[in-house]
């Protein structure tokens, strides 16, 4: 729906010190019912590529997937968009290293009382650790990254490193590429090995 990314820019805008007003008409025309807060864009692309696999069409059901552009926003936008502000419902995933911004973001806001659900190091970390390293290694053969991973994995900073921290930091390497992995890696998880914060996540909604 193009009127919910109208949205999205609005609220965007409003966080960055615009007018209010544009972003309170549209949440009531589009009958929006919920925000779900994420990171960044490799975040919204991995939650919008499972509620595909759903059948679930999030923005039709008044639910907003929206990208903060990192995690110490989460107070400006709690704030826009919760109690003080829309007074929607808010969610979203959490990395495990910034959940002290989350915790003081929401309180900031008033909005301690929404629920986010916490990945153990970020998404990607859960989506290897549930696809499994050589079915990853899979995926990207069949992206066509094959090489570029290879040669990643002699640089000397990545000697040490687990196969599943190569993994992590080669899909941040270069730009769009963890966007693009987000919606692979979820489309192809069996439905039984969805991450717990994502199904989570999700299910919630």
């Amino acid at each position: 729906m193009a009127d919910m990314e109208l949205f999205r820019e609005a609220v965007t805008a409003w966080a960055a010190g615009g007018p209010g007003d544009p972003a309170r008409e549209l949440a009531t025309g589009l009958a929006v019912r919920a925000v779900v807060l994420l990171e960044g864009p490799s975040d919204v692309a991995a939650v919008s590529a499972l509620a595909a696999s759903r059948g679930r069409d999030l923005e039709a059901e008044g639910v907003c997937v929206l990208s903060m552009g990192g995690a110490m926003s989460v107070g400006r936008f709690a704030h826009i968009l919760g109690p003080p502000g829309l007074g929607l419902r808010l969610t979203g995933l959490c990395d495990e290293a910034e959940t002290r911004y989350y915790t003081r973001g929401l309180e900031r806001a008033g909005a301690a009382q929404q629920e986010f659900f916490v990945c153990a190091a970020d998404l990607e970390d859960e989506l290897i650790r549930a696809l499994g390293v050589a079915r990853v290694e899979e995926l990207v053969q069949a992206e066509g990254d094959l090489r570029a991973l290879q040669t990643f994995r002699h640089q000397p900073a990545q000697q040490g490193r687990t196969p599943q921290q190569q993994f992590r930091r080669f899909l941040g390497t270069k730009k769009g590429r963890k966007i693009r992995y987000g919606h692979v890696l979820v489309e192809a998880l069996e439905p039984d090995r969805v991450p717990a914060p994502l199904d989570d996540l999700l299910t919630s909604l």
